[in-house]
């Protein structure tokens, strides 16, 4: 995939940076929660031993726009203190495409911050100045409530559910929603 020039984006209190191997104590905090261990973390991550799974996390992260990902920490914007993430990743893969994801730390939880950055960043992958994309997508396993509810508030309309598709790291399988927001929707 083709570099990305990293961008920092403000909407309300929030500022969407690049991630910075300073945010590894406050990654480690988020890896604590089930909830993000489960979802977002990754099976490279949970097989890796506890104290070492924040550098883990972030070893791909930190140098994701040079690999066409654009993987963002949301922050405080008076405080630089780690809320979230919200990832575009495989930039132009499928043609002005990429598929999003994202969580919040549980202590920043119930302020609409997932909603806010998603929509943010996909403003900014939309937009001509920004990637330029057309289609942005993103899945969440059925019984992740949550982030179903996060992708509905920022526009990203139901597309269908796709059967047996999220496999947990236990071999564990669910069913998952596709959503997506088109650069030509309201």
């Amino acid at each position: 995939m083709p570099a990305l020039e990293a961008r920092r984006l403000t909407v309300d209190e929030l500022v969407l940076r690049p991630f910075t191997v300073g945010d590894e104590p406050a990654v480690a905090v988020a890896l604590e929660d089930p909830g993000i261990l489960r979802w977002t973390a990754g099976t490279a991550v949970l097989r890796t031993p506890a104290p070492q799974r924040a550098a883990k996390w972030l070893e791909t992260r930190i140098d994701s726009w040079s690999r066409g990902n654009a993987v963002f920490a949301v922050v405080d914007a008076a405080s630089d203190q780690l809320l979230g993430s919200v990832t575009l990743r495989d930039v132009n893969r499928i043609p002005d495409q990429a598929v999003c994801a994202y969580w919040v730390s549980p202590a920043a939880r119930g302020r609409r911050i997932a909603t806010r950055a998603l929509n943010a960043a996909a403003g900014w992958a939309f937009a001509p100045d920004g990637l330029g994309l057309h289609r942005l997508s993103l899945d969440h396993a059925l019984i992740n409530e949550g982030s179903c509810r996060v992708a509905s508030a920022a526009g990203f309309l139901l597309e269908g559910t796709m059967r047996d598709y999220y496999v947990e790291a236990t071999g564990r399988r669910h069913d998952s929603h596709l959503h997506a927001r088109l650069a030509t929707d309201a």
